[in-house]
């Protein structure tokens, strides 16, 4: 008791009992909360300079007759809109979108075949991980003329083709259906390893205790992807879902490339560069630029309200 109140006493003269720490200077609080902004300008300005600030300028072109050269500009107000909805043949290019959402349906399927597979332990497996990811590094354009030269009358499929004894005079880029069907193809082969890697990060997130309590219980891999995988991915299904239908509705790169649009490939994103850099008609092409992002926003929005995205507790 003693030696405690020494100590109290001790502390009472020198001013240090109870005595909550002193706050940090005013100049220090200012630079401590501006931080993290200061972070966040570097990205905030690319951000704003290269993605809000053109789509600003695409949505004010929308309501001119710009030719994208002239430096005068006439307000025609609603003009273009107008056009783009009382001329049906511009939306007919939307039938090829189908194809190619038929394909990522193929796509999403196989994407999660593979990713199931490879997620349990088998042998090769990171080699297999690689061989699918493989296309999604490489550049849209190098595969569009890497599969030009495939698809042309006597090129790399038909010379398969002929070594497996069958023979065919087919030009699988002359007609629109063997033409899109093609290019869907291309499309799935590129973006598979996309989707595999979102699935294979969902699926490993999932906790390992399940699959060893699931196998004590006897349930074998179909239970397992049934009863834990199914349900723990869901949201990236979702993702992966949304990326696919927008995806769909905006293809460009590989269609573009290696038919150029023709033979009945046209969709709508080439449709909309050639009346900008084609016809000049750079007012017209943003109001289409506008109305296909809204048609994605809105399609987005109908597959959220649909299936929204329920918090998953698998434990």
């Amino acid at each position: 008791m003693t030696g405690t109140t020494e100590t109290a006493a001790v502390k009472a003269a020198t001013g240090t009992a109870s005595q909550a720490p002193a706050p940090a200077p005013r100049p220090a609080r200012l630079w401590r909360g501006a931080t993290p902004w200061l972070f966040l300008l570097a990205p905030l300005a690319l951000l704003i300079v290269f993605t809000y600030a053109p789509i600003a300028n695409m949505v004010a072109y929308s309501f001119t007759d710009w030719d994208g050269v002239s430096p005068e500009l006439r307000w025609t107000g609603t003009g273009n809109y107008a056009e783009l909805f009382t001329r049906p043949e511009m939306f007919e290019v939307f039938w090829v979108s189908g194809y190619y959402l038929a394909a990522s349906v193929i796509q999403i399927v196989a994407a999660l075949y593979f990713a199931t597979i490879l997620s349990f332990d088998v042998r090769f497996r990171n080699f297999f991980k690689g061989v699918l990811f493989f296309p999604y590094l490489i550049n849209g354009v190098a595969i569009g003329f890497v599969f030009l030269y495939f698809f042309q009358d006597g090129g790399t499929l038909d010379s398969v083709l002929g070594l497996l004894g069958v023979r065919t005079d087919r030009a699988w880029l002359g007609t629109p259906e063997s033409a899109n069907t093609s290019l869907a193809a291309v499309s799935v082969w590129r973006y598979l390893g996309l989707n595999f890697v979102l699935f294979l990060g969902a699926i490993q997130s999932i906790p390992g205790e399940l699959y060893e309590a699931a196998e004590l219980d006897g349930a074998n891999r179909w239970h397992q992807f049934r009863h834990i995988i199914a349900p723990g991915i869901k949201p990236v299904l979702s993702l992966t879902v949304i990326l696919s239908i927008s995806g769909s509705l905006s293809v460009f790169e590989i269609p573009y490339i290696m038919t150029g649009g023709a033979t009945g490939t046209e969709t709508f994103v080439i449709q909309t560069v050639k009346l900008a850099f084609q016809f000049n008609k750079t007012g017209l092409a943003s109001a289409a630029a506008i109305v296909l992002l809204l048609i994605v926003l809105a399609v987005t929005w109908v597959q959220r309200r649909l299936a929204p995205d329920d918090k998953v507790d698998l434990v």
